[in-house]
């Protein structure tokens, strides 16, 4: 039976790229062949809009991206925001404050730009073991001397807020810390990573706002994800579908379970399940 998809929401890292990073030629083809039938497709990521691929964020006919777990939904080709959920500048110093109590790197979104600290982007090794995940954070965050110095600079709300921890226990009891701070959500899609975004803020409900905006209902709304940052999404949407290389907790929750990442899974399920 065929999924009546009109929006198709697309996590990249562990879902629609593969492990080193690669956007496939069949991949393409099959977003060429949705975006034809008059589908959304769209990014839906953890990312900073500075972080998509040039190649994924201006490929012909995808028009909007859901970046920063869905704080900030954007026009794809312009840039320029549709939508924005922050996190208070008080609320983040105290996530910045608790990840300044272990060894991390620590990373702060402003308007689509990801900001790290420089040397800890030197030693990027300490907190990401796959090197093509590695060379992605190198490559796409702002360094700056100090993480503290820039947020007290902007005194502003942020997009998101990460940290990249040297150890599991680090991230375990950095994550206990932050139950208790109201006005959160915690995530991660990373062994060793925690997101934190404004409460309320998920991929889902971005994923549903942009569809009333164009005339789009829950029901024909069709995303793939992996992570636990990818949860709400396979909840909220009309169909949530998870890669085989996702959590079990995803996994429970999504409508069907598509091929790992490396094995195209995305472009194999919409084929099957979703082209004329």
């Amino acid at each position: 039976m065929k999924i009546k998809a009109r929006m198709i929401g697309l996590d990249l890292d562990g879902t629609l790229l593969t492990t080193e990073k690669e956007f496939t030629p069949y991949t393409k083809e099959i977003l060429r062949k949705a975006i034809a039938q008059g589908i959304v497709v769209l990014p839906a990521t953890g990312r900073p809009l500075s972080g998509i691929p040039g190649e994924l964020l201006h490929f012909p006919g995808i028009r909007y991206a859901i970046t920063a777990n869905g704080a900030r939904v954007v026009e794809s080709q312009t840039g320029s925001t549709i939508e924005e959920k922050l996190v208070s500048a008080p609320i983040a110093r105290k996530v910045l404050e608790i990840f300044e109590h272990y060894d991390t790197l620590r990373e702060i979104y402003y308007d689509g730009i990801g900001y790290a600290q420089e040397e800890a982007l030197k030693n990027v090794e300490r907190y990401i073991e796959s090197p093509p995940m590695a060379n992605y954070i190198v490559t796409t965050r702002r360094p700056v001397p100090d993480v503290r110095a820039k947020f007290e600079a902007e005194n502003r709300a942020v997009d998101k807020m990460q940290g990249l921890f040297a150890t599991l226990e680090d991230r375990d009891a950095a994550a206990e810390e932050l139950k208790s701070i109201p006005g959160i959500v915690v995530t991660g899609a990373l062994d060793k990573n925690i997101e934190v975004n404004a409460q309320g803020v998920n991929k889902g409900d971005a994923l549903i706002d942009l569809g009333k905006r164009l005339g789009i209902r829950r029901e024909n709304i069709l995303a793939f994800g992996d992570g636990s940052n990818d949860l709400y999404m396979m909840q909220k949407v009309g169909t949530g579908v998870a890669m085989e290389n996702g959590t079990e907790e995803v996994k429970e929750a999504a409508d069907y379970v598509a091929r790992s990442n490396d094995e195209e899974g995305v472009a194999r399920f919409i084929e099957e399940y979703v082209l004329d």
